[in-house]
């Protein structure tokens, strides 16, 4: 399945059979950018310091603050001392050993298409390369440096967190590593950011070592790709902008994880389970997963994007010459409209090059029937969801020669930890047996952890099936086969779940078009120039894609129910998640409401989202509180709108 796109290797395969130490000593010489010699840490903090940017905006604190110009150049040293990376070899060598142990106990094999690499080792030649991985693990970013050292490609430097300086010698390894640390936010400080951006420009100008990010600023709890952060990409971009670089390459770069290391940590922050803050002592303490079994990985390196291809015709460059290069300007309306698509485009092509395991649809499918399913039912609904899958533009890896019932032991295997099988019956634990006695609402918190565990998988496919689930949802509640009707409920669904999924703002038409055509395609509709109708065959298809965006229309419901009975005066926003949580939690203990994953604060957060960018919910700040006003008239139109899914009555909801 996988060869109709790039072949890939196994990058362990070798190590299993060979020295790690001497592989960690080899000789390695990437080829820089045009040939050039790498920068030292000390020549880069000086072109840093002397550029014409830094300086104009060192005399403008100066000016504004009233202290001297050697006081602000200080200052500024010191953000740069704090934030520089500091590469060397003996380091990268040291984690290169570490590492190849530490990946042969975690993963039965790292694959990585052959294509990606060459077309990289190209790209980083040619023009400053920018790398764009998709962000579910802390793992990411240290498997990007040990797959770019194997194929002597050069290192890159990476923007990391300050979180990582707190723990001790590790954060300091991080940076010999090629780490380079960033306030999570730094807002109005205008020293701060000018030093930070002519950093990250001064590397990508000068083609010292590609630049790493992650597109969607954080790692995500959910594995649903996050709505893209664009300052980064402004940054990057900027040269190309005014003319200084020809061109810059932006690299996607897709992560797929069998089993994901923080999985069960990720459930219980979605809980409310505050995050463990990042030590040593912490990392130690982890040492205990090496003896799990995370089963393979694969990383997908994409085509590079041509920036000067993608403005061409969207960003008229000729603007940045009125002022000069160094004096620092606000992107313009056209360049933000253009950052943004491109990010979300971006993001869009990780998702595309996500290679999926059997396991998400199982996964899909034990969510959707919380009852469980026997093995041969199970089996049958599992190769139905395949061949499905696949029609809809699946990247799934499939084994060629073994049957379905293989397949699914080997998924079912690997996660024991989340299910049960008795009596051929396979379904999702209902409670930790380690806990001899729970309270009802510690039952409701451990089978809330293993349902979001199991979601997360659920949620790696959901780019597949999102745009064809919003049609059938748009079908059903829409009474109509008329396509402008269908299409108007299909283009409202796509405006409220827009914080939920990776939807191009302003490609409704476009989305709605390839909903259409791929189920068409499969059989499920016939579509006309004027009508939409379900085949004759197509009931099975429409009903599962309806079930697929349940959870998330009876989350949005609940909040909206929420919102309407039990919010008499003004909410703090802080107030928000936790008094949400609690009405979803007494929910389920009254029977009235069976989605676990409406405790999710992720889901409650898009929710909130949504509802502000509807104007149903608007942001006050009295003091230093920020309050929620609600127009309970729009939020409980639109909860009629999304076609009232709670399996309850509204007084027996009004009454809890």
């Amino acid at each position: 399945m996988l060869k109709k796109r790039d072949d890939f290797e196994d990058i362990l395969e070798e190590r299993r059979s060979s020295s790690d130490l001497r592989y960690a000593l080899r000789c390695y010489s990437p080829t820089l950018y045009k040939g050039l010699e790498p920068c030292r840490a000390s020549m880069l903090k000086t072109i840093v310091l002397q550029s014409d940017h830094l300086q104009h905006v060192i005399k403008q604190v100066s000016s504004e603050s009233g202290e001297s110009s050697e006081c602000v150049t200080e200052e500024a040293s010191l953000i740069l001392d704090e934030m520089a990376h500091r590469l060397q070899l003996s380091t990268i060598r040291f984690f290169v050993y570490t590492l190849s142990k530490a990946f042969k106990r975690l993963f039965r094999s790292v694959c990585v298409n052959e294509e990606g690499i060459q077309r990289l080792q190209q790209a980083v030649q040619e023009h400053p390369v920018v790398l764009l991985p998709s962000h579910r693990s802390y793992m990411d970013f240290l498997m990007m440096s040990y797959i770019l050292y194997m194929y002597d490609l050069p290192l890159p430097v990476i923007a990391a967190g300050m979180d990582f300086l707190s723990m001790k010698f590790i954060g300091e390894m991080l940076r010999m590593s090629g780490a380079f640390f960033i306030r999570r936010s730094f807002g109005g400080d205008k020293l701060y950011w000018a030093v930070f951006s002519e950093y990250v420009k001064t590397m990508l100008r000068n083609g010292y070592a590609p630049i790493e990010f992650f597109l969607e600023g954080t790692r995500s709890r959910t594995c649903k790709s996050l709505t893209p952060k664009t300052g980064l990409l402004n940054i990057v971009m900027e040269p190309f902008f005014k003319g200084e670089v020809f061109d810059v390459n932006l690299v996607p770069v897709s992560i797929s994880y069998e089993r994901i290391l923080e999985e069960s940590l990720y459930a219980r922050e979605l809980l409310g389970v505050p995050k463990p803050k990042e030590s040593t002592s912490g990392l130690l303490k982890a040492r205990r997963i090496l003896s799990e079994d995370y089963g393979s990985m694969h990383v997908y390196f994409g085509h590079p994007v041509s920036v000067r291809s993608l403005a061409e015709g969207k960003v008229n460059r000729c603007k940045h010459n009125l002022l000069p290069r160094h004096i620092p300007q606000k992107p313009s309306a056209e360049n933000l409209e253009f950052l943004t698509d491109a990010a979300f485009r971006l993001v869009r092509t990780q998702e595309e090059n996500m290679v999926l395991k059997p396991w998400v649809l199982i996964a899909t499918l034990l969510l959707q029937n919380p009852d469980g399913l026997d093995l041969s039912s199970l089996a049958e609904q599992t190769d139905w969801l395949r061949h499905l899958a696949l029609a809809l533009g699946a990247f799934l890896d499939w084994p060629d020669h073994e049957s379905c019932a293989q397949v699914i032991s080997c998924g079912l295997t690997l996660h024991r930890n989340l299910l049960s099988v008795s009596d051929e019956l396979v379904q999702l634990n209902v409670a930790d047996s380690s806990q001899v006695e729970t309270t009802p609402e510690e039952a409701v918190f451990q089978r809330a952890v293993v349902v979001l565990s199991c979601a997360s998988y659920r949620n790696e496919i959901l780019h597949v099936f999102v745009r064809p689930a919003l049609l059938a949802v748009a079908m059903q509640n829409a009474n109509s086969h008329r396509k402008d009707d269908v299409y108007n409920c299909f283009n409202f669904l796509r405006d409220v779940f827009s914080n939920e999924f990776i939807l191009c703002p302003g490609d409704s038409v476009q989305d709605f078009e390839e909903a259409c055509y791929l189920l068409a395609k499969h059989g499920a509709l016939q579509v006309s120039e004027h009508e939409i109708v379900m085949s004759a065959s197509g009931h099975r298809t429409l009903t599962f894609l309806c079930t697929v965006l349940e959870p998330f229309v009876r989350g949005y419901q609940v909040v909206c129910r929420y919102l309407c009975e039990n919010v008499l005066e003004n909410l703090l926003e802080k107030d928000f998640v936790p008094a949400l949580r609690n009405f979803a939690l007494k929910l389920i203990l009254a029977g009235c409401l069976k989605c676990y994953e409406v405790l999710s604060s992720d889901l409650q957060k898009n929710a909130l989202a949504a509802l502000l960018r509807l104007k149903s919910v608007r942001k006050v700040k009295v003091g230093d509180q920020v309050t929620l006003k609600v127009n309970k008239i729009a939020v409980n139109s639109l909860e009629d709108m999304l076609g009232g899914k709670i399996p309850t009555q509204k007084p027996i909801l009004a009454r809890l």
